[in-house]
């Protein structure tokens, strides 16, 4: 069965550190966009950062860039995203997503391609 699950959410000050991670089962994340994205209340749903999983390239939201990276571990056939100095305002659900890669799908688009597999979300709130 396939599914993406992710973890490592929870309260944190602001300033402070996460680190999330996707774990993708019954099937490998090679040649695979991964992206996370997040859904505060009341707000759409927002692209945080993209991998594409062939070639290790990345994309980042001007919201979160300089302060997260987005990483693969293939034997573990996992995508983490360090979360550095966070702010209250990125408290959401964050959840990860995978797609697999067409030569018409771009890095630079990949928020808002049309993802295969969803996991279920973890939330992350930053709070003092």
């Amino acid at each position: 069965q396939v599914q993406l699950a992710e973890s490592g959410g929870g309260l944190v000050q602001p300033g402070g550190s996460l680190k999330l991670s996707c774990a993708a089962s019954g099937f490998r994340l090679d040649h695979y966009f991964i992206g996370w994205f997040r859904q505060a209340p009341g707000k759409e749903r927002e692209g945080v950062s993209c991998i594409k999983s062939s070639d290790g390239s990345t994309n980042y939201a001007d919201s979160v860039k300089g302060r997260f990276i987005i990483s693969r571990d293939s034997a573990k056939n996992t995508v983490s995203l360090q979360m550095n100095s966070l702010k209250p305002e990125d408290t959401a659900v964050y959840y990860c997503a995978a797609l697999r890669e067409r030569t018409y799908y771009e890095l630079r688009d990949c928020t808002i391609l049309p993802y295969e597999y969803w996991g279920q979300g973890t939330q992350v709130t930053v709070s003092s």
